[in-house]
């Protein structure tokens, strides 16, 4: 069955104002179509894939840093993500990356070493993979996507309208960057800068000096100079001096947000 036009726009529209929500941190306003459970449910699935198909590493003391740090973190976005089920696990791959998901699973490979030894310096990736999550840049990505095929298909998830085209696993893992393996990033530039700035939030109410979000991103651009293809953590993004003079610009509200955390502890390095 055929729709007319203005009444499909007139959906998305009923559907898109009753699909607002306020990014945490930034305050910023958005639009998500996707519904939270089935993403969630998606990304739990995904990650157990992941840990079936990629050694895992043993290494004791790594993966200690991991859940200490990530345990901290996860305490000051609780409220960010109430439902979170968090699950921190090292993956033994040369890539330097990590990533995290809906539903609290994040990961991070053995080459993001290089780059990150201090438990501050691993607090600012996991920090910022999490604030992609809390932010709901997953969603926001589906969506755009969605209400594109929306128009071609004349539908809408959630069966607002008839013939609804529905999230799949490959739309997900395009959405993380995961179509063929896990490693790309499917964020664009405006997502990483304010990820970074949330990041750089989250990182210093767990306690963690923010000031080592720069210094990873210095390792990150020497690290990138030196190979063909960068980073995982760097691609698609924005490039590293830029986002290193946004990091100094919100620095000064960063110390003032690890002076009040309760967590004051001196960095550990894991060798």
């Amino acid at each position: 069955m055929n729709i007319p036009a203005r009444l499909l726009l007139s959906a998305l529209a009923a559907l898109a104002l009753s699909s607002c929500y306020q990014v945490p941190v930034t305050g910023r306003s958005a639009i998500s179509l996707v519904d939270d459970k089935e993403l969630t449910k998606m990304s739990i699935t995904m990650f157990d894939d992941e840990k079936r198909r990629t050694k895992v590493s043993r290494d004791p003391a790594r993966i200690a840093q991991l859940q200490r740090v990530g345990e901290r973190i996860s305490k000051v976005v609780f409220w960010d993500m109430p439902d979170a089920d968090w699950e921190f696990v090292v993956f033994d791959r040369p890539e330097v990356n990590a990533f995290a998901m809906a539903g609290g699973k994040v990961g991070v490979y053995t080459g993001l070493y290089k780059v990150a030894k201090t438990d501050d310096e691993v607090a600012a990736v996991i920090a910022h993979e999490i604030a992609h999550v809390t932010a709901k840049h997953v969603h926001e990505r589906l969506s755009r996507e969605l209400a594109v095929r929306t128009v071609g298909a004349v539908g809408m998830i959630g069966g607002a309208v008839a013939g609804a085209p529905g999230l799949t696993i490959d739309m997900l893992g395009a959405a993380y960057g995961l179509t063929t393996e896990l490693g790309g990033f499917a964020y664009d530039r405006r997502a990483e800068k304010e990820a970074d700035y949330i990041g750089l939030m989250y990182m210093a109410r767990a306690g963690y000096d923010p000031q080592a979000a720069i210094r990873v991103m210095e390792a990150l651009d020497a690290t990138s100079a030196n190979e063909p293809m960068p980073p995982a953590f760097l691609s698609t993004h924005p490039t590293g001096p830029e986002r290193i003079i946004q990091l100094m610009d919100a620095m000064p509200k960063a110390l003032e947000e690890m002076e009040k955390s309760s967590y004051r502890t001196g960095p550990k390095i894991v060798k």
